[in-house]
């Protein structure tokens, strides 16, 4: 493991979007272009501004990508080469909240906040209307499939669909049935009925001629999208009889719905493989149909063929799967488990935890020779939340867990273990053991199935016979909680990892420290042994996962993938795959590889303890690591000379690196912890460059936008915190004549009293 590389990630790419041939969805500042059949994210198009994306709209003939952002800037992009071909300002006052191009892809429509739609000239780049009258947010936009009509259909926050006479501009009729808010139309081909969704649990027929409701349906449940079944083809497998319309729903209870519009009967209905049955009172808040993109084949009955989950919450642990590590298992800060399959990203979620329970009693899972895992048995006895589990190595015969309620439970596994299908099993605790005095964060089983390691929030490490749970010994000498404990696959060692930012290495004959490692700035949450136990692999808060070399006691690579707390942490079986997880909701698969990089990194490290901060900044650079470059960049700055050494090596950069330190910049001013940073490197590149030299650089406009809004913001903080102290200053001023005045009021009153005598 001299060096590692990312191989792939599991990161969040989906708040919102459409599923065609490629997933087209918005995460934050990006569109990112999901490929369905590789389940690979090919393109990712990203505003430089970094202002999240409000809406967007891909044209009907695939060219044309029009994005909208909170900065009020439409841009539209040749999404084939992540490409900006043209961006304006759109008249809106307020975020664009909906959006839409014409069948012709040369009309486009956008809904403001600020209850106006704007339809826009995309070839001759115009705005053509401006069509007033909505209440509130516009969140729905659609043109009628027949151009020639040229009609506009909207919704708003008063729950009406709005035609739009695009000859006139004018509302010509306001539809009016549902009571919450219209979330999806489809119209049927002959262009003449309209059918309309809601999340009031009800979809509309409208007949578009009369302007009228033709029929109420009621599905049940809060429907997200409705599109009708294409025409000309036999679905009698799904119980449609007869040439009328039918219609698909897909809502809030995470199930797939055909209706006969008719009739208001639905003939079909598609639940998700191997999800519970929802309680109906509780179906609207379930999170299934909402989190997941899925993939279904229309002419199988709607057999499903991929499912993508495109937010993860925040990753808390992550294991690999399976004979050959094919596929990794993942826990969050929600109640279900996903297991990815690594080539394909296609996910299965496991339901087995509830909310109130989801870390309170261990499960135990079976995963069946086509990659799907199933519940087998299941344990309850902790009082608490269980904060970690072990499994035996040698043989699965038993497992332990560890809990919030200071204790351990060691579990005895069925055997054999049941069938996939079977009902779920119940364990019972054949041993319990009051092991700590505060939270169990860890534990870990030993190579040979004899020994078992604690780690507490209380500071300790423990071990334990597994025999009888008797106590062999304690580890002290960590300042704060431990973390994570780990036993070497060789030598009879133990790991610690701890909030005080170290790790430790123990020997479990007499429980003396036997090594120290030093450079997390943070706790550190994850420890794990490589290279056949001479190494380890350490992850923090700091976001940053290191390896350790254990013979020299010294870190030789630092990994910066992560922009928040690494929780997750975990080799493969063959050592030569690694998986860390995050709480930035991103899952990372590193892949061991000998390349200069490492060297580059280890150079880095001699030239910022060297103080040679120029070249230090350049490998940072050329690594692209923005977070390494923050770091030389507060070395430089907390040195005595920190603001002319600064000055000096920002300037001796390359154009192409002061490119990249400005684009970090805009990044880092985003964060109130590294603004100071960003605004020292501003005014060394602002006060030294000319204008036209900066304005050569690529993206500097776009760069500059998005500084604009933050920094004001970060003066308006320190204006705040200026005035405070202002204040603060005032009172001490004050204080001696406060003081003395107060001395002098004892004399005051005694000569009154001589007076009055």
């Amino acid at each position: 493991w001299m060096e590692n590389i990312v191989s792939s990630k599991i990161e969040p790419f989906y708040k919102g979007g459409k599923v065609q041939q490629y997933i087209f969805c918005t995460c934050g500042p990006r569109v990112n272009i999901l490929q369905i059949n590789t389940g690979k994210i090919i393109h990712s198009i990203e505003q430089d501004d970094q202002e999240d994306i409000t809406s967007f709209s891909l044209s009907p003939d695939d060219e044309v990508l029009v994005t909208a952002s909170r900065a009020l800037l439409l841009k539209q992009w040749d999404w084939k080469q992540e490409k900006c071909t043209r961006s304006w300002r759109a008249i809106h006052n307020v975020p664009v909240a909906s959006m839409t191009f014409d069948c012709t892809s040369t009309l486009l429509a956008t809904g403001g906040c600020d209850g106006t739609i704007k339809l826009w000239d995309v070839v001759k780049q115009y705005c053509t209307h401006n069509l007033k009258g909505s209440s509130g947010v516009v969140h729905l936009v659609e043109f009628h499939p027949d151009i020639s009509r040229l009609q506009l259909f909207s919704s708003s926050v008063d729950c009406g669909i709005r035609i739009w006479d695009l000859r006139t501009s004018k509302c010509i009729c306001v539809l009016e049935s549902h009571y919450s808010a219209v979330t999806s139309l489809a119209f049927s081909p002959d262009g003449q009925t309209l059918i309309s969704s809601g999340r009031d649990k009800i979809c509309s027929v409208w007949d578009l001629k009369k302007k009228a409701v033709k029929r109420t349906v009621p599905v049940y449940e809060a429907v997200e999208g409705v599109v009708l079944l294409p025409g000309k083809s036999d679905y009698s497998q799904m119980g449609v009889k007869g040439e009328g319309l039918h219609f698909v729903t897909a809502g809030s209870k995470g199930v797939l719905r055909v209706w006969d519009s008719s009739s208001a009967r639905c003939v079909f209905t598609q639940m998700l493989p191997d999800a519970p049955a929802l309680n109906t009172e509780e179906a609207d808040l379930d999170p299934r149909s909402l989190m997941q993109l899925l993939t279904w084949n229309y002419w199988a009955c709607f057999s499903l063929l991929m499912k993508f989950v495109g937010y993860n919450d925040d990753i808390l642990d992550v294991k690999f799967l399976g004979k050959d590590d094919t596929h990794i298992v993942v826990a969050t800060n929600s109640s279900q488990l996903k297991v990815f399959e690594l080539a394909t990203n296609s996910c299965q979620i496991l339901y087995g935890h509830t909310d109130s329970e989801r870390t309170a009693s261990p499960t135990f899972g079976k995963m069946t020779f086509i990659g799907r895992v199933h519940c087998v048995a299941q344990g309850s006895g902790h009082s608490n939340a269980v904060g970690s589990v072990a499994c035996s190595r040698l043989k699965k015969a038993f497992l332990v867990s560890g809990s919030q309620d200071c204790t351990i439970k060691v579990w005895d596994l069925p055997d054999p273990l049941p069938d996939v299908g079977c009902d779920v099993m119940l364990m019972t605790a054949r041993l319990t053991e009051k092991a700590h005095d505060k939270d169990v964060n860890s534990v870990t089983i030993s190579p040979n199935d004899k020994l078992l390691a604690s780690g507490s929030q209380d500071r300790t490490a423990k071990l334990w016979s597994l025999a009888d749970m008797s106590l062999l010994g304690v580890f002290r000498g960590h300042s704060r909680g431990i973390w994570c404990v780990q036993f070497s696959p060789v030598d009879q060692v133990l790991a610690t990892a701890s909030a005080d930012g170290s790790i430790k290495i123990w020997s479990i004959q007499d429980f003396s420290c036997l090594r120290t490692f030093e450079g997390h700035d943070a706790s550190v949450l994850k420890v794990i042994f490589v290279s056949r136990g001479t190494q380890l692999v350490s992850s923090g808060s700091d976001g940053l996962v290191k390896l350790w070399t254990i013979k020299t006691n010294e870190c030789v690579k630092t990994f910066d993938a992560h922009q928040d707390k690494v929780w997750a942490l975990h080799a493969s079986s063959k050592d030569d795959l690694m998986v860390t997880g995050s709480a930035d909701s991103t899952i990372t698969l590193w892949k061991e590889c000998e390349m200069k990089q490492s060297k580059l990194q280890q150079e880095l490290s001699n030239l910022l303890h060297e103080k040679k901060y120029l070249k230090a900044l350049g490998i940072a650079i050329s690594l692209d690591q923005p977070h390494t470059a923050l770091r030389v960049i507060r070395e430089i700055r907390q040195q005595e000379d920190g603001i002319q050494e600064l000055e000096k090596t920002l300037l001796k950069l390359r154009q192409d690196q002061k490119e990249s330190v400005l684009r970090y910049s805009v990044v880092w001013n985003t964060n109130s912890r590294s603004c100071l940073d960003a605004q020292a490197v501003l005014q060394v590149l602002l006060t030294h460059l000319i204008p036209e030299e900066i304005l050569q650089y690529q993206g500097t406009r776009t760069h500059l936008e998005g500084l604009i809004p933050y920094t004001e913001r970060h003066m308006q903080r320190i204006g705040r915190l200026l005035q405070a102290s202002m204040f603060l200053d005032y009172m001490w001023q004050k204080m001696p004549n406060f003081l003395q005045h107060q001395r002098a009021q004892p004399d005051l009153h005694g000569q009154a009293l001589l007076c009055s005598r």
